[in-house]
């Protein structure tokens, strides 16, 4: 390698250089765009997209309109949905504990138990969007920390009677 093409090679270097050096500068220079919870808060919330939660009925607020099609399951690309509903008895098994399948189960149009894991899912809006009874929206919360993966796992029933008792 001559002395010509070393020097030619440092100086594409060094034009780099300042080119990034110019890149870094300029984000320095600009409006910051994130905020370090818990010192401030975003106040902005309009179009932010937490983990779904249940609709309530408008005349009982703590029962989901949900009627337990299982639409919104069918519909999630992420597997994060799980919808448990009571499996009718059988004949003659009457007196047995009643035991909870996947939605939609023959004669049950309530869910028993709604599940989200919220560390799965992709926030597509795919649930939300083929729900035929509007039972599900996003949450407005993005304040959600947790050290556990298993604190992601949501009962969105118990959500929505709380919600209700708070409200």
């Amino acid at each position: 390698m001559s002395v010509s093409e070393l020097f030619e090679e440092a100086c594409t270097g060094l034009k780099s250089l300042f080119v990034g050096l110019g890149i870094t500068g300029k984000a320095f220079c600009q409006p910051q765009v994130t905020v370090i919870y818990p010192k401030q808060e975003v106040d902005n919330l309009s179009t932010f997209r937490g983990h779904v939660e249940l609709v309530g009925k408008e005349d009982d607020p703590s029962v989901p309109r949900c009627v337990a099609c299982g639409a919104c399951v069918k519909a999630c690309p992420s597997d994060c949905l799980t919808i448990l509903c009571p499996v009718p008895a059988k004949e003659g098994q009457e007196d047995a504990p009643m035991a909870m399948g996947p939605a939609p189960q023959k004669g049950s149009k309530t869910p028993g138990a709604v599940i989200v894991d919220f560390s799965l899912c992709s926030l597509c809006g795919q649930c939300a969007k083929t729900c035929p009874v509007d039972s599900l929206r996003f949450s407005d919360n993005p304040y959600m920390v947790a050290l556990d993966r298993k604190e992601f796992r949501i009962d969105l029933m118990a959500r929505l009677k709380r919600q209700a008792e708070e409200e």
